[in-house]
């Protein structure tokens, strides 16, 4: 199956997934769930979910394994677009080429909505532990994955992951910063989630050390691609592709890698790290192969 074959089907899936999780909009508080909806089902390219129901593959186990997890991770991206685009933070009046969810729903409704999503992401791992009895693990097996996949999503999370991170980088704006500060914000403001996404998947449906160790360094490897591609895309990409306005990190003074290292050499970079990641994955068989290619995409995609 080619990569965008293999994303589509998973995409829907998850979105499917997704519609089926969130609170219904008609059910009150009504103006919050319609809120919480409107930023996690906006287009997207559902990485993070992808990235766990891809490792899971790799490990031997299913897309049905791995499902509230997988959408977990995406509540947790759409609750920190939620506050990122805040007023109180980048002022942001588009995402996804769509108005943000504090322009349409106000400010206080935002927050809450951004609140609410990261408290359900984590009610959503605690209930994969059923889809896991019986199949690839034992009750006591299966709670004990659950248990320790919420501990790492939640640390990815917060002071020592993606929260951290992002005040890393509001800390560096305006300011020169070393390129070890820059791999800082960016392995903890965007890598530490997309490497939990690696990791989950395998640990959920049993995989083993050897298998797990290798995701986590992939994931490592990924987030920073990925981030670092962004930050190109800042600069050189397509306004009416990436669903937000170019240049935007220039004119906050961002710390990033075309700001540090120019053009060339940050594609240069990211591309290491793509190949990094797929090094990492040496020892898995044809199943790591979605894995593989997703790592190309993450340095070679438009948005």
């Amino acid at each position: 199956m080619h990569l965008a074959d293999f994303m589509r089907v998973r995409r829907d899936l998850v979105e499917a997934a997704l519609d089926q999780y969130l609170p219904p909009a008609n059910e009150p508080p009504g103006k919050l769930h319609e809120a919480m909806r409107y930023s996690v089902l906006a287009p997207g390219k559902r990485l993070r979910p992808i990235l766990v129901i891809a490792s899971a593959e790799a490990a031997g186990g299913s897309p049905h394994h791995v499902m509230p997890t997988a959408c977990a991770l995406e509540c947790i991206h759409a609750f920190s677009l939620i506050h990122d685009d805040m007023p109180c933070m980048d002022d942001d009046d588009t995402r996804r080429g769509r108005p943000t969810s504090h322009i349409v729903f106000g400010e206080a409704i935002a927050l809450l909505a951004g609140d609410a999503l990261l408290a359900f992401a984590f009610e959503l791992v605690a209930s994969n532990a059923a889809r896991l009895t019986g199949d690839v693990g034992s009750v006591s097996e299966a709670s004990q994955r659950v248990v320790e996949a919420m501990r790492l999503i939640a640390r990815a999370s917060g002071t020592w992951g993606m929260v951290g991170g992002q005040v890393a980088d509001m800390e560096a704006e305006g300011h020169d910063v070393s390129p070890e500060a820059l791999r800082y914000i960016h392995t903890h403001k965007t890598g530490a989630l997309l490497e939990a996404s690696c990791v989950v998947g395998a640990m959920l449906v049993g995989g083993d050390q050897p298998t797990i160790e290798r995701l986590k360094r992939y994931g490592g490897h990924l987030g920073l691609a990925f981030q670092i591609a962004d930050d190109i895309l800042d600069v050189v990409g397509d306004e009416k592709l990436i669903g937000k306005p170019v240049g935007s990190d220039e004119s906050r003074n961002k710390a990033t890698y075309p700001r540090l290292f120019g053009i060339a050499e940050s594609r240069q970079r990211a591309a290491r790290a793509a190949e990094m990641a797929v090094e990492a994955l040496e020892g898995l068989d044809e199943r790591a192969d979605p894995l593989r290619a997703l790592a190309k995409y993450v340095v070679e995609r438009d948005l």
